[in-house]
């Protein structure tokens, strides 16, 4: 076919993905063609070109990449999307490094993103510089979880209380050495649940 290009297949394939991601399994060809805004005829083409590469598989039924291939209904993939400031708050970089894919009899089934802890904000609850931390997605927390919380545009790792006194949020370090941070308000972009970390 003239018109294949790598552009067009590498978003085939990412569209494949992150249709599975959010669906559980892979579009069929009329969604697939929505997605990356192409005909019928000219996705099966890309398809086939993709499988006789080895990128993916398809038998004209079934599509299969290496992501989708891994995952199973006792798996979350979920994506690693960055650092996270432990210490003062600091631009995310929501750079996506990968998937890891968790087992939900550990980790459940709800939504996850990883991050990569910087700084020793939070080392005494146990999260040191350059740990992956395991957040469940949800914008609400209790008092006394330890959250991802966006503060101006920029994200921090921090235990979440409410300072009614002050009328504040109250974000606290598990760092004796460091001072809390008051706003007036922020935005709960998850809640930690499990800390991956290298054995030392």
């Amino acid at each position: 076919m003239r018109y294949k290009s790598e552009e067009m297949k590498e978003k085939i394939i990412s569209s494949v993905e992150s249709f599975f991601l959010t669906h559980r399994r892979t579009p069929t060809i009329t969604e697939l063609t929505g997605l990356a805004g192409l005909s019928r005829g000219r996705v099966y083409y890309y398809l086939k070109e993709l499988d006789q590469e080895g990128r993916i598989r398809y038998d004209g039924k079934r599509l299969e990449t290496p992501v989708t291939r891994k995952a199973s209904p006792e798996v979350e993939l979920s994506p690693v999307l960055g650092t996270v400031a432990c210490g003062q708050p600091q631009y995310a970089e929501e750079n996506f490094e990968s998937y890891v894919a968790l087992p939900t009899i550990i980790f459940g089934d709800d939504a996850h993103f990883i991050l990569r802890a910087q700084g020793n904000s939070m080392v005494e609850a146990g999260i040191e510089d350059g740990d992956l931390v395991v957040v469940r997605k949800q914008n609400t927390a209790r008092e006394g979880e330890i959250v991802v919380a966006l503060v101006e545009n920029e994200t921090t790792l921090k235990r979440f209380y409410l300072d009614s006194k002050r009328r504040q949020v109250r974000l606290h370090p598990e760092n004796r050495e460091m001072e809390d941070i008051y706003v007036d308000h922020c935005y709960i972009q998850g809640v930690a649940q499990h800390i991956i970390k290298q054995v030392k």
